[in-house]
Order: C-alpha cells, then sequence, then structure tokens
C-alpha cells in the first residue's frame, strides 16, 4: 500500500523503522547493515528526511544519531499511514478493542523494532479473555491485513512473572493499563 505513495524502498524502510516504534533510533552504517544496502543509498534518504524536518539527528561519538520528529506537523499523520500500511491500526481495533477485559498489550519483535517482516507478534494481558472470539478476529485481521500474526495471552498474575523478560526486549504498546 504505502509503495504506491512512496517509490524509494529504503525510504520506506526508513519510515517504518523509525515510525513503527517512535523510540527507535539509529546511525548511518547500523541501519545499513540492518536493512542490507549501502550506506550512500541510506545516507541519500536520511538527508532528505532530516532535510524535511521528519527525523531529528544529534551527534553522539562519533555517530549521528536519528529518530522520528515527533514535533513535525505532519508526525500523527505520517505514523498512522505507517500503522495503516503495516496493518498495527486493524489489530488494535479488531482485535484488542473487542476482547474485554485487556490490562496491556504491546507488539514485540521485528514490529517492535521497525521492521515490516509480516508477522506481528502480539501480548494480551488479561483476565476472563475469550481465546474463541480472539481466535476468530485473529483469522479475519490476518486476511484482511495479508500478514500473519502470533497472540500470547496472559493473565495478570502470569504476566507478573515474566515482566522482566519483556522488559529486556523491544516493545511497541498499544493499550496499558496499570498491573
Amino acid at each position: 500500500m504505502i509503495e504506491s505513495l512512496i517509490t524509494s524502498k529504503t525510504k520506506i524502510k526508513l519510515l517504518l523503522r523509525f515510525f513503527l516504534n517512535t523510540k527507535n533510533q539509529g546511525y548511518l552504517r547500523q541501519l545499513a547493515k540492518e536493512f542490507g544496502e549501502s550506506t550512500n543509498s541510506i545516507r541519500v534518504e536520511l538527508n532528505k528526511l532530516e532535510a524535511a524536518k521528519i527525523l531529528n539527528s544529534a551527534k553522539v561519538g562519533r555517530n549521528k544519531i536519528f529518530s522520528a520528529n515527533s514535533r513535525h506537523p505532519l508526525f500523527n499523520e505520517i505514523r498512522q499511514i505507517v500503522l495503516k500500511s503495516t496493518g498495527i491500526d486493524k489489530v488494535l481495533s479488531n482485535i484488542i478493542n473487542k476482547l474485554g477485559d485487556v490490562y496491556l498489550a504491546f507488539i514485540r519483535g521485528d514490529y517492535a523494532i521497525g521492521k515490516d517482516s509480516g508477522l506481528i507478534d502480539l501480548v494480551v494481558v488479561g483476565d476472563h479473555i475469550n481465546t474463541g472470539e480472539l481466535e476468530r478476529v485473529k483469522n479475519k485481521t490476518e486476511k484482511l491485513i495479508d500478514r500473519k500474526i502470533n497472540i500470547l495471552t496472559l493473565s495478570k498474575n502470569e504476566y507478573e512473572k515474566l515482566e522482566d523478560n519483556f522488559n529486556s526486549e523491544a516493545k511497541l504498546i498499544l493499550l496499558g493499563h496499570k498491573i
């Protein structure tokens, strides 16, 4: 979907990297290695996005670290386009909002670090979740967004036992309450 608006594959990867999870940061060589592309092609797109003030940069040691500019007038619109192009908006509206007693929901894995790998790894924490309804809505949403969704459901007690493991990895919070 986003490919029809933005023709540069590198620019799409950068937008996904920085706008799927706006806490993500990156520098030139790291991004080139991660994307499997030349530093020159990454540099060109980073410079364009920085010139448009869509990305911020800061010098840290010898590296120039880039991140999403949350103060850009189009920040929310760009983020919504990225979320819609990956289907995460549908995960939120179709799955999480229809489950009822959900205390916490987050995405981990590739999407949490800004990679569109085709597998959305979703963790849902709550009590009394109807797993039959969850499976039905999951299957419907997978067809709608053309991506696989792996869902781990945990009770509040189960999550509390595993919380340290989850806190050590990148995550994209979709819905959160204090547990």
